[in-house]
């Protein structure tokens, strides 16, 4: 599965403390659960004292890296996050995932799930592997089928799929990413 999300939880009293389990957990692939609960399980059968000194979790290391304050985002409320966003298990609401965080940043994302659940990815759109030009020429395409073939040599594609930018497409890595 490629979109995994692997995290490490750590906890400030043991941080503090510098004893075993300073440095965190063991990485935890949230695709594996649907339960914060039995992460806890895990957590404590790695050793964490949930009860005690390690109540309170922090998130030391994610991957893939995502823009987000790691300090500040409780790995409870991440987890139940993108488990309710059905990012952590279907492949194309986490290609949207990905393109979105990359445009815009984690809190835009954690609002839109909170306000919508797993419709946060209504009227998001990607153009994979598109750049500007072939997005330029799909929607001048798309719109008038009765352009002539010789007309092409004039129309600045490029330029045109640029300008959209100004109408919520945007660039990223494997292509356009359209947010209305």
């Amino acid at each position: 599965m490629t979109n995994e999300i692997n995290i490490v939880i750590g906890s400030w009293g043991s941080y503090n403390e510098c004893n075993e389990r300073a440095l965190g957990s063991k990485w935890i692939c949230l695709n594996d659960y649907t339960d914060w609960e039995d992460i806890l399980e895990e957590l404590k059968k790695q050793g964490f004292e949930l009860d005690g000194i390690d109540e309170e979790l922090f998130i030391q290391e994610i991957e893939p890296a995502i823009d987000i304050d790691l300090e500040k985002v409780n790995p409870e409320k991440l987890f139940e996050t993108l488990y309710e966003s059905s990012v952590l298990d279907d492949e194309y609401k986490y290609e949207i995932f990905e393109a979105f965080c990359e445009i815009e940043d984690y809190d835009t994302f954690e609002r839109r799930v909170d306000a919508y659940g797993s419709d946060w990815d209504d009227d998001i759109y990607l153009w994979k592997d598109y750049d500007w030009y072939d997005l330029g020429y799909e929607l001048i395409h798309e719109c008038n089928d009765k352009i002539p073939d010789w007309l092409d040599n004039y129309i600045d594609y490029k330029r045109y799929g640029e300008e959209l930018s100004y109408d919520g497409f945007h660039e990223y890595t494997n292509g356009i990413i359209e947010i209305r």
